[in-house]
């Protein structure tokens, strides 16, 4: 890993070894579908910037010696206030892990000092604010697993 990578945004040391950290696709049930929550960076450009890495899932780097599911559950908390048992999924990389955890409907989100605001938004929103594209491609993989997975448990035994 360069050494230009060897520190988060605010000088704390990240892992050298793969995967270097964690994204956690969170999701809620909502009208009758599934929500997914975004947090817009504070340093992405300042607030009205909508380009890249503007808006992503909560997400970020992995310590050294600390494990891939300690960093999702780390950040998560830390960048939503969010208490949560994120789960992997398939839908990540060998550099960075993607997991997925489902929200309260009345989940308060509380922000850390990266992020100025945060929306709730459909996934074809969520696709089309996540630049990018390969963070769309991964919330996309995620909410195709869940379905797959929902009509898999509501099939005839």
């Amino acid at each position: 890993m360069p050494d230009r990578f060897s520190r988060t945004w605010d000088g704390l040391p990240v892992s050298r070894e793969p995967p270097h950290g964690a994204t956690v696709a969170v999701w809620r049930a909502r009208r009758g579908g599934r929500e997914w929550l975004l947090l817009h960076r504070r340093a992405a450009g300042g607030p009205e910037f909508e380009g890249e890495w503007a808006w992503t899932p909560p997400s970020g780097a992995r310590f050294p010696e600390e494990s891939v599911e300690a960093c999702a559950r780390r950040e998560l908390a830390e960048e939503t206030g969010l208490v949560l048992e994120p789960e992997p999924t398939v839908c990540g990389s060998d550099e960075w892990t993607l997991f997925v955890a489902q929200a309260p409907p009345e989940a308060e989100i509380r922000l850390d000092a990266e992020h100025d605001r945060y929306l709730w938004a459909s996934l074809e929103e969520a696709c089309r604010r996540c630049l990018p594209r390969v963070v769309a491609e991964q919330l996309r993989c995620v909410a195709a697993a869940l379905e797959s997975a929902a009509r898999s448990s509501a099939a005839p035994k």
